[in-house]
């Protein structure tokens, strides 16, 4: 029986730098331009060394969508409990920041592994923003339309906000303003001018 294979720690400093690469040229070249001897040109080590810490490629995917994902979900609850629920939501639909979700939609159509993990973090991404803007809203009783429960909002929020920038993304930007008046005219409907910062 053979010894199993020795990995590198999790919270190694070669590890992070190989992740940091591997998110970089997913966002600046796309993920086709990610493959482990380009990964360790960047990081300026050896193959081996990616492969060390990283069993595949696909590995390497992953420990990088579940890095963003742990870091994603905690920074948008702390953004709900804020004092504008709703806008805070806007943001982070609409922030250019979903590029690297937009990334791994893309590999997850080439890569079962990274579809299963993908759907799996963004149900609990879905679900941890739905509770936590529905509980924000009944804090601040805030009440919504009754034909837009918290979930279509979550759901229309998210996707008015990811098609605006996708769509930005390519150069496209017909009707944008309109959808965008729109938007701040809810917004200030249910919460006011938005607060500094």
């Amino acid at each position: 029986m053979t010894a199993p294979r020795r990995m590198g720690t999790e919270n190694s400093k070669t590890r992070q730098v190989l992740l940091d690469v591997t998110e970089r040229l997913m966002l600046e070249e796309g993920y086709a331009a990610v493959g482990i001897r380009r990964v360790a040109r960047e990081a300026d080590v050896a193959p081996a060394l990616v492969l060390y810490y990283f069993r595949s490629l696909d590995d390497l995917f992953l420990a990088v969508l579940r890095r963003r994902g742990d870091a994603e979900v905690e920074r948008v609850i702390r953004l709900l409990d804020g004092p504008q629920p709703l806008r805070a939501l806007w943001r982070v639909a609409s922030h250019p920041g979903n590029a690297l979700t937009t990334e791994f939609a893309a590999l997850a159509n080439h890569r079962k592994a990274i579809r299963a993990e993908l759907a799996a973090r963004a149900e609990h991404y879905r679900e941890a923003q739905l509770e936590a803007l529905t509980r924000r809203l009944a804090e601040a009783g805030t009440a919504l339309p009754t034909e837009v429960s918290p979930a279509v909002l979550l759901m229309l929020t998210n996707a008015l906000g990811r098609i605006l920038m996708m769509e930005s993304a390519m150069g496209m930007t017909t009707r944008h303003a309109e959808a965008l008046e729109f938007v701040e005219r809810f917004l200030q409907r249910y919460e006011g001018a938005a607060a500094d910062g």
